[in-house]
């Protein structure tokens, strides 16, 4: 859990007081773009955590930008205003593009981002498959942004939609080794929130086979509201990455599902050791996250 990252979207940072009260100083800050949203928007929260000693790193959604030119101008927007040199491409989640760009990879390969000075570039990892994209074409995609790693002076990684459980993950990452995958994994873990809320954001993210993991809790139906803590997981993913030096598991994206201060002051407690393991092999954490 050390040095995790996590996110926000324009609308839960404008409920957000001060992220100082969350956040230690120098933490990776994704801002979500949604469809239809307003970049603006971004560059605005963008200049926030800057201003508050975090660091922006802005979603780039490929389907919602309309041209060459407007991903140059969101671009210089971020990096002139924000300082920003790290940033996620992800294709997005719309079905029809607004303009030229279908993919990361034709936004990549205009060449802008190294222009921008752009330093880290985050691309989307995913361990158990996507409803937007059959197999092959994600492996083709993966294999390409291997290639592209090798030009760009950007350090290149992959981020991965939420998980409920490890061995899908366990298995990805060692699918990912055999077939020479050289990028870093940033593995997303959801932030602490009920089971109901968690069924809730998987069904509008299309979360894979781990999504049984949920659906088993959710027959309990006095676990419903209760807030569920991703410690086995988390546990779990440690020990394997530990075990298994070639692993390409390099850190945590803590999705705030329930909200960011008890998702962060969670895994805080984790990262500083402030646990101990109990008898089912989880994390008991010692701190009041309410």
């Amino acid at each position: 859990m050390a040095g995790f990252s996590t996110e926000v979207t324009p609308g839960s940072a404008a409920r957000i007081n001060s992220f100082r009260e969350h956040l230690r100083e120098g933490t990776t800050v994704y801002i979500t773009f949604l469809p239809g949203s307003d970049f603006a928007d971004t560059v605005k929260v963008a200049k926030r955590l800057r201003q508050e000693g975090l660091e922006p790193v802005p979603h780039f959604a490929a389907r919602s930008i309309v041209d060459k030119s407007t991903l140059n101008e969101y671009l210089s927007r971020v990096v002139g205003e924000a300082g920003v040199d790290h940033v996620l491409c992800i294709a997005g989640a719309v079905d029809d593009p607004v303009g030229d760009f279908t993919d990361s990879m034709q936004m990549l390969d205009t060449g802008l981002f190294d222009q921008h000075g752009i330093r880290q570039i985050a691309v989307a990892g995913h361990p158990e498959g996507s409803p937007d994209m059959p197999d092959e074409a994600i492996l083709t995609a993966l294999e390409w942004k291997n290639a592209y790693s090798q030009k760009t002076d950007a350090r290149m990684y992959l981020v991965t939609q939420f998980a409920f459980e490890s061995e899908p993950i366990m298995n990805w990452d060692q699918k990912l080794l055999q077939d020479g995958n050289t990028l870093p994994i940033r593995v997303g873990i959801p932030g602490l929130a009920s089971i109901k809320t968690l069924l809730m954001h998987a069904k509008a993210c299309g979360i894979g086979p781990s999504m049984k993991y949920l659906t088993r809790q959710a027959k309990n139906l006095a676990k419903l509201m209760t807030v569920n803590t991703p410690d086995t997981l988390v546990r779990e993913l440690a020990v394997y990455a530990d075990s298994n030096p070639h692993s390409g598991i390099a850190g945590i994206h803590m999705y705030p599902l329930g909200g960011l201060r008890r998702s962060a002051v969670w895994s805080y407690a984790v990262a500083d050791g402030l646990f101990k393991l109990n008898a089912k092999g989880g994390l008991d954490v010692e701190a009041d996250y309410g």
